[in-house]
């Protein structure tokens, strides 16, 4: 008897998958991994991998969490990681144009009134004097790398208020806490940095925020790329892993963003704040405090892609060969209008 049911459950199992099979029903997930900082503006991979946007479409996610953006792009073409949702940087860019990676969609940008990336001083310093982005000039100023993004938005405030980068002394501390552990230990005098990251120290009156970036300098701050391997020959993987990714950058950005597209917490800003926090390990306060722009469609401006290029390459961080072309793949980017 207990022999029968047993056969008779298991003929059952047997036709459940196969007639799930058949129907295109529930089947083994593909185990994918995406390369991260622990920051708020990073929101839309969390939420679309709490809310199951990811799972729905056959996707297992695994957040693998790193302490600057180039090392991400170093992982994405060692094939380590599968995707890279972070900010561009010279590294990014190198690797693209060597067609190991590529752009397919855009993150988080800088804009005015949304906090991103800062520009934070020294105790030591500011009592000395360093108030101002003027002030910068012959400053020993913190960075993760050098072809970084927070380098390339230093480049950019100092270019808009006459600072020659020349005189700026550079320091490539490789890691985000380093930067915080100079800028409290007043071994730097500045730093440019995330608002995670910084946002705590100011509040404890350890190092003075001079201002954000995004109101000084709007640009296109971060990306999603993946391997040109995988682009090519996972087509379903690539569509499937943007739909969700762009139900994430639809909900961070209505939860954020105002009419005209400037910052306003909407009706679901606490509950996304919620996720991100889970995330990240940050208070609601942390959380709130370092919302980037992000676009609810994550277009790419292209148009910025190619200038942050060119610089690279003026800079001599990029071969003269790398073109622009190559980095973005205009398959999957959908790219703002002229403007």
């Amino acid at each position: 008897m207990a022999y029968g049911k047993m056969t008779r459950g298991l003929m059952s199992a047997v036709a459940a998958c196969t007639m799930a099979a058949v129907l295109g029903g529930p089947a083994q997930a593909d185990a994918i991994k995406i390369g991260a900082l622990k920051s708020s503006n990073v929101g839309p991979t969390f939420i679309a991998k709490e809310k199951g946007y990811f799972s729905a479409e056959g996707l297992d996610v695994e957040i693998s969490y790193f302490e600057s953006a180039q090392p991400i792009a170093v992982g994405v073409a060692s094939g380590s990681l599968d995707f890279g949702t972070t900010s561009t940087s010279g590294g990014l860019f190198s690797l693209a144009g060597s067609g190991e990676v590529r752009i397919i969609a855009g993150l988080y940008s800088e804009a005015p009134g949304f906090h991103n990336f800062a520009v934070a001083a020294s105790i030591k310093a500011y009592d000395a004097g360093l108030k101002t982005y003027k002030d910068l000039a012959g400053k020993k100023v913190a960075t993760t790398q050098v072809g970084s993004p927070v380098h390339y938005s230093l480049a950019l405030v100092a270019e808009k208020y006459g600072v020659d980068l020349k005189s700026i002394q550079l320091q490539p501390l490789q890691s985000i806490p380093n930067m915080v552990s100079a800028i409290v230990g007043n071994t730097v005098d500045a730093t440019v940095i995330n608002a995670t990251s910084i946002n705590p120290v100011v509040a404890n009156g350890q190092a003075k925020l001079l201002g954000w970036v995004g109101d000084e300098t709007p640009w296109q701050a971060a990306v999603v790329f993946a391997t040109g391997k995988t682009i090519d020959q996972k087509p379903t993987l690539i569509q499937g892993f943007l739909r969700a990714f762009k139900k994430g950058t639809k909900d961070y950005h209505d939860a954020f963003t105002g009419p005209k597209e400037v910052r306003q917490d909407g009706p679901t800003a606490d509950a996304v704040v919620a996720i991100i926090s889970k995330y990240t390990g940050q208070t609601a306060d942390q959380v709130k405090g370092g919302i980037a722009y992000i676009d609810a469609d994550a277009r790419l401006d292209v148009k910025d892609i190619v200038h942050q290029v060119e610089w690279f390459k003026s800079q001599k961080m990029l071969k003269d060969d790398v073109k622009p072309d190559l980095v973005v793949d205009t398959r999957y980017v959908v790219p703002f209008p002229p403007r």
